[in-house]
């Protein structure tokens, strides 16, 4: 008999290795060529002077860290796990979910000590003569990916309103007299002539917030904006709204739920960071992004500004259904207790859905590349949820007639020869100044923002 022999895992093979050690060696090897590698790339970007790029480098362009969210707790504390990337930071609140860290400053907007998109501070005692103009809403008016806050729809309606006071001092014959005649011919050109509006100083506050959807805007608006004492209300939004699962009334932090109710995964991801962070910040992988990769985020990741784990957009909208019935109800029931409040501290409200790129027909090369990206079932899903919205809104203006105008801005940029969107929802600085120029039009147009004429009624 011949008795069997137990192979020494050490032995070697008879190509003379042994496999056991391979397995124990091959890790090792690789580590030492990554290092290996990695110092040769710090030598080299040493010698070629790229240093200071490559250390500031994150693997995104500058102006997407600087507009990618970092949430804090209400301590403004970062969170174990969540995204530290971003320069834009957010934080707990009770009421209207989250809101902007002021005192925040980048190359490309500066967040005031008050938490709004603005270069001043806003005092709460409202200085004589200075009128409050809000404007509300989600990623879409606070300007995302706009270059400054002078880019932004807010600071160039507040340009042009305080150009038509100036204008009304300088050329008064230009609008409606003071004192209306009594003589009709006199009377008909006396209204042919635009009104003149309030004379003071206009300051039109850029508070919106990205991510918010009406929930949040409700809630802003009576815990944060009426002790400022606005003088009137602009809203743009209603596309958060559709992405917005119906179980919640506003959007919440993101991933906050999925933690609570996933210790481990929390656990895994708290312990993986400083390894994560650490492997992101070689220069090698740097390297790679910044020469050869050069990493662009998706359609999905510039349009959804909560989310790092970004889905297709299609995916986030309803089929339609009870569920689309559920998301465009509780739009607007928001927007009627909004109105409600409004209407009892005499404040106008505007409420206008905002622009989206299926809404225009006459595409440049850019936005069709867009569309493409988003594909025909987004398309289809976007164009009922977005019919609803409108119809909504319009009902909102028929209960409410003398506290609410409502705009559909759905199809705005039908005959805009520029560029108007560099995602599914955010708009180019162009875009910015054809939209503050409705919105300007529409605010002057409001019976409180006018001054009425002595005798006017007669």
């Amino acid at each position: 008999m011949f008795k069997s022999r137990r192979r020494n895992p050490y032995s070697r093979n008879r190509y003379g290795r042994s496999p056991l050690r391979a397995l124990i060696f091959a890790p090792l090897i690789l580590i030492v060529v990554l290092i290996v590698l990695e110092l040769l790339v710090r030598l080299f970007v040493g010698v070629t002077g790229y240093s200071d790029q490559l250390s500031a480098y994150s693997g995104e362009s500058a102006i997407v860290n600087a507009y990618r969210l970092q949430f804090l707790s209400s301590e403004q504390v970062p969170f174990d796990g969540f995204s530290q990337e971003g320069r834009l930071l957010a934080q707990q609140q009770i009421g209207s979910g989250y809101e902007l860290v002021g005192n925040n400053t980048t190359a490309f907007w500066e967040i005031n000590e008050q938490g709004f998109r603005d270069n001043q501070p806003l005092p709460i005692e409202k200085p004589e003569g200075e009128i409050r103009i809000f404007l509300l809403g989600n990623s879409t008016p606070f300007g995302y990916w706009n270059e400054s806050n002078q880019n932004t729809i807010a600071h160039k309606i507040e340009e042009r309103i305080n150009q038509r006071v100036a204008q009304q001092q300088s050329s008064p014959e230009n609008y409606r007299p003071d004192i209306f005649p009594f003589f009709q011919p006199l009377r008909e050109e006396a209204l042919a002539l635009p009104p003149k509006i309030t004379e003071g100083k206009y300051r039109v506050i850029n508070a919106a917030v990205p991510g918010y959807s009406s929930g949040n805007v409700l809630g802003q608006f009576a815990l944060n904006i009426l002790p400022y004492q606005p003088d009137a209300i602009v809203v743009l939004d209603g596309y958060t709204d559709l992405l917005l699962p119906s179980r919640h009334q506003a959007t919440p932090v993101p991933q906050v739920d999925t933690f609570l109710t996933n210790a481990p995964k929390h656990f895994w991801v708290y312990l993986t960071k400083p390894i994560r962070k650490w492997f992101a910040n070689t220069y090698l992988v740097k390297a790679v992004q910044y020469w050869i990769l050069r990493p662009e985020p998706s359609v999905a990741q510039r349009t959804l500004t909560l989310r790092d784990d970004v889905n297709p957009l299609v995916s986030y909208l309803s089929e339609g259904g009870e569920e689309l019935e559920q998301r465009i109800d509780r739009y607007f029931r928001h927007y009627v207790q909004l109105t409600r409040l409004c209407a009892s501290f005499k404040v106008p409200l505007v409420v206008g859905v905002q622009p989206e790129i299926t809404g225009r027909k006459d595409l440049a090369t850019s936005e069709r590349a867009i569309v493409s990206d988003l594909g025909q079932g987004y398309v289809q899903r976007l164009q009922e949820g977005y019919t609803q919205l409108i119809a909504a809104n319009q009902r909102l203006e028929t209960i409410f007639p003398n506290n609410v105008k409502s705009l559909n801005l759905y199809q705005f940029y039908d005959d805009f020869s520029e560029v108007a969107f560099s995602d599914a929802i955010h708009l180019t600085e162009p875009a910015n100044q054809k939209l503050a120029e409705q919105l300007y039009t529409t605010i002057t147009n409001l019976p409180k923002v006018q001054i009425v004429p002595e005798n006017f009624n007669l």
